[in-house]
């Protein structure tokens, strides 16, 4: 195999898993938390009886999306690392034991 082919493909799966756990598990609290956000901004920037005003309304539709999509970062970016930590283990692992090999095998000729 390649260098860093197991790295590679280790990143793959932990980004493949990022989404399929971003989609399951932090797609409702990242539009929680950031609608929660966008609530308290608009409260303190138009007042705490909000009249429902369109300005306000957009205020806490973005920052929502802006909660989903750091929600998503999160989730993606992490696990995706995750997994190309776990396959530039494996692949140190599986150098060394190639490295090892031939030395002994040297040594007991």
């Amino acid at each position: 195999m390649k260098t860093l082919d197991y790295a590679k493909k280790g990143l793959y799966v932990g980004t493949g898993a990022g989404i399929i756990l971003f989609a399951l598990v932090g797609l409702l609290p990242g539009s929680f938390v950031g609608g929660f956000i966008g609530l308290k901004l608009s409260e303190a920037i138009f007042g705490a009886a909000m009249a429902g005003t369109v300005l306000a309304r957009v205020l806490v539709a973005v920052s929502m999306l802006v909660g989903v999509m750091v929600s998503a970062v999160t989730f993606i970016f992490g696990a995706g690392v995750m997994g190309w930590a776990a396959g530039t283990a494996l692949e140190s692992l599986k150098r060394a034991k190639e490295v090892a090999t031939p030395a002994t095998e040297s040594v007991r000729s």
